[in-house]
């Protein structure tokens, strides 16, 4: 029997122990390990600590606009900080206005005794062509102002090659000489105007003792200052060029007017 057995095959299993089974090598690869609230913390704080308060705070403050913008955007300035930035405003334009002001008085002031250092050291006398107006003065001093007749731009001919055109010059002119019950000893125009032949230089017929007036004072080149027959036309464009005024402004422009002062046409 044993013999038989002995020589018999046995197929035999083992049967291991689990409590005896070698473990099994655990992997190397670690899987991820979720991050706990703590660690979360901790983590933010480390990142302050390394960017700092400051840059913290300018993070913060940058988050605060992006909400606060939209909202100021809808929100008028109250009354009070109106009222505030216009008296603000006021005031700095107040400054700037009397800033302004007194460099404007000073620059009048320096023009005054610039031009009171130009004017003749006589009365003289100013006339406007424009409006025949005349004015005397002495000094910055006002002594006399009214109407006067100037040039009327008017063309008189004679022939093709001969005419006259009867404008007031216009300049700086000076007093010649002063005449009372002055005669007119007439140009060849005079003639010509009234259609008569024109007579010889020292004839009868060309000197007129009516026509300037009481007073007469010359400007040189046949040009005067004198009276006239026609005071309706004072004010107007009217003469052949001489300045004519009335009896009594021509009285006292020749009573205050020196030789050699100036008139002044423009």
């Amino acid at each position: 029997m044993n013999n038989r057995f002995n020589n018999i095959e046995t197929n035999t299993f083992k049967v291991e122990d689990p409590q005896t089974e070698e473990p099994k090598q655990e992997s190397t690869i670690q899987k991820p390990k979720m991050r706990t609230p703590k660690k979360a913390i901790k983590i933010l704080f480390i990142t302050l600590k390394t960017i700092g308060l400051a840059a913290f705070s300018v993070l913060a403050f940058m988050v605060l606009l992006v909400y606060l913008i939209p909202y100021f955007q809808n929100v008028k300035p109250s009354g009070f900080v109106m009222k505030a930035a216009s008296a603000s405003i006021v005031a700095d334009s107040g400054a700037i206005v009397e800033i302004d002001k007194n460099k404007l008085l000073k620059n009048i002031e320096n023009l005054e005794k610039s031009l009171a250092a130009k004017l003749p050291k006589t009365n003289y006398l100013i006339i406007n062509t424009s409006d025949n107006r005349f004015q005397l003065w002495s000094g910055n001093k006002q002594i006399r102002k009214g109407l006067c007749s100037t040039g009327s731009y008017t063309i008189l001919k004679k022939s093709d090659d001969e005419k006259w055109v009867f404008k007031t010059p216009r300049g700086v002119f000076k007093i010649r000489n002063k005449r009372t019950s002055p005669v007119w000893v007439k140009p060849d125009w005079a003639f010509v105007e009234e259609g008569l032949p024109i007579p010889p230089p020292r004839h009868e017929s060309r000197y007129d003792n009516a026509t300037l007036g009481d007073y007469a004072m010359s400007l040189g080149d046949g040009y005067m200052i004198h009276g006239t027959l026609y005071k309706r036309f004072l004010g107007m464009p009217v003469t052949h060029g001489c300045i004519r005024m009335g009896d009594e402004d021509l009285e006292i422009v020749f009573n205050n007017m020196p030789l050699s002062g100036k008139v002044f046409i423009y």
